[in-house]
């Protein structure tokens, strides 16, 4: 699994982040370390920032995205399967599940919860047949790729042609008093209730870390704008709470191996 090269800064998800790493090449191993160190929290980190919403918001957008039952889906960032979790009750039996993550301790938790393949690796290089995957998602962590443009190319590369991609982020709110509102709670006092609830130092710092690539990530109209460079037809974005995205694309019938 090698790194790979640094993208322009108009494909990076968002600019470095010198208090925790200082080249851009340095971000997938600090990104890698941090997950690894904070995976046996994260469920429970992850319960204290959506205050118990979590479950259903995933289960909800997966169903507005276009799952169904029988489709094969490859989750990508699974972490510890909070979404894939909620996407194998939709799939059922007849379909198929794989995960894929960075990270061996997100792994580690993943496998304990899931029954399904699970794949370490990096979104921008999927070890994934072309065409093979009818519905692609990714939760929560567009903004520890490396490379936009890379990233969708291999999306739009393993799914069908038919095939959905979709996207949960959390994006910086437009109105200036969500903005304060959500930088208090998502910066300042969830890092604390993290640390606090798991006597974990690098708890605090995933979520100070988290907060922080959301204000500096790049606007929705990027990611849009990047999806259909990468070939995606009919991408939009759904927006709750001036806080939650959902970006959906669809990859052109015709396009690739079916």
């Amino acid at each position: 699994m090698t790194t790979p090269d640094p993208a322009p800064p108009e494909l990076r998800p968002h600019p470095v982040l010198p208090d925790y790493y200082a080249e851009p090449g340095e971000r997938p191993g600090f990104v890698r370390t941090l997950f690894n160190r904070t995976a046996p929290h994260y469920d429970h980190i992850n319960a204290v920032m959506s205050l118990g919403s979590g479950r259903w918001y995933r289960r909800r957008t997966l169903h507005w995205a276009g799952l169904r039952p029988g489709d094969r889906m490859l989750d990508v960032a699974i972490g510890t399967g909070l979404l894939a979790r909620e996407a194998c009750r939709i799939v059922g039996p007849e379909g198929r599940m794989i995960g894929l993550d960075l990270s061996e301790g997100m792994l580690a938790e993943a496998r304990r919860a899931l029954g399904i393949p699970l794949v370490q690796g990096l979104a921008e290089q999927l070890p994934v047949a072309d065409g093979s995957i009818d519905f692609l998602s990714m939760g929560y962590a567009l903004r520890h790729v490396a490379d936009l443009g890379a990233t969708f190319g291999e999306f739009l590369r393993v799914l069908r042609p038919g095939g959905t991609v979709l996207l949960l982020e959390i994006a910086r709110p437009t109105a200036p008093w969500r903005r304060a509102l959500a930088g208090l709670y998502f910066g300042r006092l969830v890092p604390l209730l993290s640390r606090w609830t798991t006597a974990s130092r690098e708890s605090e710092t995933l979520m100070r870390y988290y907060w922080d690539t959301i204000e500096s990530c790049v606007a929705p109209e990027v990611i849009l704008r990047a999806l259909a460079a990468a070939g995606f037809a009919g991408v939009q974005c759904g927006a709750q709470l001036d806080l939650f995205r959902a970006y959906v694309g669809r990859k052109p019938p015709g396009t690739g191996r079916a």
